[in-house]
Parts: structure tokens; sequence; C-alpha cells
């Protein structure tokens, strides 16, 4: 039997990285790097959204309410179609793992 195995790359943090690392019918796993000063477009959820901070602060409004801090070693859950405003919160780099499951369906009305 094979095992996958997938990368995570920029780290380092000296640039900004959103990338999907895994992508299909089960979930979708994200790898995001922020640097210092930057956030996420403002955008609603496409599907259950669970945010891992590895490193860094996580400032996020939902639902255009006040911004909340959480630091490295949170893990959120986010529900379904919510409008979310992440930025780095912080003064370090703001480095996250985001998992969509289930996978956000290909309904262009629902991605």
């Amino acid at each position: 039997m094979d095992i996958k195995v997938f990368e995570l790359s920029g780290r380092d943090g000296a640039e900004r990285v959103i990338k999907p690392i895994i992508k299909d019918e089960n979930l979708h796993y994200m790898h995001m790097v922020l640097p210092k000063g930057t956030g996420l477009p403002v955008h609603f959820t496409n599907a259950v959204v669970y945010m891992t901070v590895n490193k860094g602060t996580l400032s996020i409004s939902l639902a255009d309410g006040e911004f909340k801090i959480y630091p490295s070693g949170s893990i959120l859950q986010l529900p379904y179609m919510v409008k979310m405003d992440a930025r780095n919160g912080g003064e370090d780099v703001l480095e996250l793992i985001v998992i969509k499951a289930p996978a956000p369906s290909e309904n262009p009305i629902m991605a």
C-alpha cells in the first residue's frame, strides 16, 4: 500500500503563502503563512472550517463583529457561510493550517 507524502513550504515567513496541500472530495487542507501586517481577503466560509494557529497571533472577525485574538496553539471551528476577516494580529509571522471538512461542493453557489 502506498503512502502519499505532502510537504509544507514557505515556513520561514519571508513571503506570504496560501497553498492547498490536499484538495480532494473528503477535505481541503491548506497551509498559510502571513507576514506581519497582512491578512486574507474578507470572504464567506464555503465549508465548516478548522483553523490551527501554528505560529504567531491570529486576529479574526466573524460576521462583521469585533476582532478577537488567538495565540499559537489555538484551534478554531468556524461555521459554514459566515463572513470572516482574518489577519496577522501580531508582530511575528502567522502560520495557519486550515482544514475544510467536508470538502466544499464544486457547485459555484456553495464553493
